[in-house]
């Protein structure tokens, strides 16, 4: 997103585990401000990073240390650097993800997840259109949201 070539650390790509069973309604039908070939995602992401973003693949619990971030920033979109979320926002659900109570304005859209035999709500980036994780119902107060947001989707930068 900055211009500056991307490290390709050596990736555990057995830490993510790609979901769904074809029935899933993809973001991909929306054309999105940031769009890049596959090869391009493929040289731009790193293996987990792709699997996740483009492959809707879901990250091991507990996997990536966002999930133990604490200091005052913001998260970003690791595919196209569109600002996620704000750390005050984010909160421990005991999940092994990290999660926020609610986007910033207009970083994200949601479409509707119909794989693996149930319907959830998949949150993915509104710039680029890569998956991020899912929405559900039982977050704290005032929103009552839990964004469940897989960490090797994030870049965080801290204030």
């Amino acid at each position: 997103p900055d211009g500056a070539p991307r490290k390709r650390p050596e990736a555990s790509i057995d830490r993510v585990r790609l979901k769904g069973d074809g029935r899933m309604t993809t973001a991909e039908a929306k054309t999105y401000p940031v769009t890049h070939t596959d090869a391009e995602w493929r040289r731009l992401l790193t293996p987990e990073q792709y699997q996740v973003l483009r492959g809707h693949g879901t990250e091991r619990p507990g996997s990536c240390a966002l999930n133990f971030e604490k200091r005052a920033g913001t998260f970003s979109c690791v595919g196209c650097g569109q600002d996620l979320f704000t750390s005050h926002k984010k909160f421990e659900s005991g999940t092994g993800w990290p999660s926020f109570d609610n986007p910033l304005p207009g970083a994200v859209e949601e479409t509707t997840d119909r794989s693996w035999g149930m319907v959830r709500t998949e949150v993915h980036c509104a710039r680029c259109g890569g998956h991020l994780g899912h929405v559900f119902p039982d977050g704290p107060p005032p929103t009552g949201l839990r964004y469940c947001i897989n960490g090797v989707a994030m870049a965080f930068r801290p204030e």
